[in-house]
């Protein structure tokens, strides 16, 4: 089981900021996962239409789309970063 964190517009869309999921076998990579969860529904869907923006944290590590998952047991979804 691993925990999903979500934040700013990705928590809103989604629904909730942070659920516990059993993440499928074929679920290897970030960019495996994100689309995983695009699948899950409406709100997941909207909130990963564009995948390639969403920014990942492994275990409080920032991580690219296709760095594997392995033992991750907290996984972190947020948009883009904006300065100010």
């Amino acid at each position: 089981m691993v925990k999903l964190v979500y934040f700013a517009w990705v928590r809103e869309r989604i629904g909730k900021g942070e659920e516990e999921i059993d993440i499928p076998p074929h679920v290897e990579t970030v960019a495996d996962l994100l689309a995983h969860l695009s699948a899950r529904g409406e709100g997941y869907a909207a909130a990963l239409d564009t995948p390639e923006i969403i920014r990942v944290a492994l275990d409080r590590e920032h991580r690219q789309h296709d760095d594997r998952i392995g033992a991750a047991r907290e996984i972190a979804l947020f948009p883009p970063m904006t300065g100010g």
